[in-house]
């Protein structure tokens, strides 16, 4: 078997440099031939389990001592089989490596798995996601890339070329943008490929994720996600196919399952944490603080405004977004002070919700010490609602008696209302969702069929070019254009006819999962039948040129 030529170039990747070293060390030894039942071949890999690094290892209990009569054996068998056997080492690992089949992947953190002090050190700010995106397929084995950085979460999709060399690449782009050592962040993070990927980003869209059932504020930001990385190179077919998909699931679980009823987004659960903090009697009286009139900060005011709440001071930086909310909620005193005056509206606030993008604290320990206390209808206890990212409010600010501060993660006191109801409407949308991953599965399965019908198109047109100009030289030069209009619109409709059934056969829309199983033992048979393979696999050809490309 001979070695492919792929890799008669020098490549700098570790498992081809690995292959070559095991080859070599093997080939240096002249006490052992290797037969192929002796080497130690990779099984392959289901699409839903974790693919191992490639390692090329022969067992150790395969290096025994040889015997008199293997020394006396013929020199020339001994040579040939040890070659033909590290022919095979060399290229079963490759093969291996070069036409495993990207995969999505999804590396992230959330409220679920990690504290808002990690989250808030890897955010990336929405305006930084194109950039992101350069970044990350940049790397080797990123193929595609995409960026959901929330409150709540911060999780990146990427089609990885190979599971193992992709993860460990985008876990040192976050170390190394964030700060955190990868140990740490390995500590916290997730990890899903494939099909477990599609139903994550699903159940993200459909709010089943989120600290609030079915909050709507998540399917805007995947949205925003679509939005930011149109055009931008590297948010490609299957990471934007996911994320639209993902869109249309979120759509189709909340209008079957009305599970989007009640509280549904962290501002309202913001809310209603503070109310569930104060007694019911003081609910008229307490004096609300919103700082921040954004988009979060607007859906506090509104919220407020549900519950009952007539009167509030919001600080901005600006006036225009406060007079905007005012427009809209007549009927509501809205009282707008600028940033400079936060402390003193503090100082006259019983609760405080901070809702702004400020990268350092609003309030520090030696802020909120002075302030006055807040009224005893309260307890005497002012209220600190933080649900930002990085947070506004700092940790230190637990350490005054007068104060209670509450961030994002606190809101899972309010998610613990009407349990059996939630359990119900979610198990109706993993039904849903269910149904919606083998559809997309099915979309991107069918996708494999797409170089094949290109080649096969473009090898019948080679074709009727070749005989289309043969046939136009016997005619002679004084051949009319209407002629040879016809001849050419004759060659064409031949062939569109001839490929007709063949294509019919390439496409599926994945809804029968017998009918997809078919297509590709279609693909695989055209492409024997007209030798469409090509010598260097695909991934190969994206992993060296991705390797030519830092080389420069």
């Amino acid at each position: 078997m001979a070695v492919s030529t792929a890799f008669t170039r020098p490549v700098k990747l570790e498992a081809l440099l690995h292959i070559n070293n095991t080859a070599a060390v093997a080939a240096s030894s002249p006490a052992v031939a290797l037969s192929p039942s002796q080497v130690r071949m990779p099984l392959k890999p289901t699409r839903t389990t974790k693919r191992a690094a490639i390692r090329c290892e022969v067992a150790s209990n395969l290096l025994v001592e040889t015997t008199d009569h293997d020394v006396n054996s013929d020199q020339s068998a001994y040579t040939s089989s040890s070659i033909s056997a590290l022919e095979q080492l060399k290229t079963s690992a490759a093969d291996r490596y070069t036409k495993e089949r990207s995969s999505i992947v999804v590396i992230g953190l959330s409220v679920h798995t990690a504290p808002v002090e990690m989250r808030e050190k890897l955010a990336v700010p929405e305006p930084e996601w194109p950039r992101a995106i350069a970044e990350l397929c940049s790397l080797n084995h990123i193929e595609e890339a995409a960026v959901l950085s929330t409150c709540n979460r911060m999780e990146i999709y990427v089609v990885a070329l190979s599971q193992h060399r992709g993860v460990k690449e985008v876990t040192d782009w976050m170390s190394k943008t964030s700060g955190i050592p990868v140990s740490e962040i390995c500590q916290h993070r997730f990890l899903l490929y494939n099909k477990d990927a599609t139903q994550h980003i699903f159940e993200v869209s459909a709010g089943l994720d989120s600290l609030v059932l079915g909050e709507g504020q998540i399917l805007a930001q995947v949205k925003q996600v679509v939005k930011v990385g149109q055009g931008v190179t590297g948010f490609g077919r299957n990471i934007s196919g996911l994320f639209k998909h993902a869109i249309t699931v979120g759509k189709r679980v909340r209008t079957e399952t009305n599970i989007a009823a009640g509280a549904v987004s962290v501002s309202s659960a913001a809310v209603e944490l503070a109310l569930m903090k104060l007694p019911e009697s003081s609910h008229s009286r307490v004096r609300m603080l919103v700082i921040g009139a954004g988009k979060m900060g607007k859906l506090v005011i509104k919220h407020l405004v549900a519950k009952g709440c007539t009167k509030m001071v919001v600080v901005n930086r600006t006036e225009e977004r406060v007079v905007s909310i005012r427009e809209e909620l007549k009927d509501v005193e809205i009282i707008y002070k600028p940033l400079s005056e936060m402390l003193a509206c503090a100082a006259e606030a019983d609760v405080i919700f901070t809702s702004t993008a400020s990268d350092t604290p609003l309030f520090l320990k030696h802020h909120v010490i002075d302030l006055p206390t807040a009224i005893q209808e309260v307890g005497g206890v002012r209220l600190f609602i933080d649900i930002s990212v990085p947070r506004n409010v700092g940790s230190c600010v637990t350490d005054v008696e007068t104060a209670r501060v509450y961030n994002v993660d606190d809101l899972k006191e309010v998610v613990a209302a009407n349990k059996e109801d939630r359990l119900r409407k979610a198990m109706e949308a993993q039904e849903i969702i269910s149904d919606e991953s083998k559809q997309f599965e099915a979309w991107r399965d069918s996708l494999e069929t797409v170089p094949t019908i290109k080649k096969l198109r473009a090898y019948a047109e080679r074709i009727r070019v070749a005989e289309l100009e043969k046939c136009l030289s016997k005619l002679g030069d004084d051949i009319s254009k209407k002629t040879m209009k016809a001849v050419d619109d004759l060659s064409r409709g031949i062939v569109n006819k001839l490929l007709h059934g063949p294509m019919q056969h390439l496409r599926c829309d994945g809804s029968d999962s017998r009918t997809l199983s078919e297509t590709l033992e279609n693909m695989h048979a055209l492409n024997r039948m007209f030798s469409l393979e090509i010598e260097i696999s695909v991934l190969e050809q994206k992993i060296r040129a991705k390797v030519e490309q830092t080389q420069k």
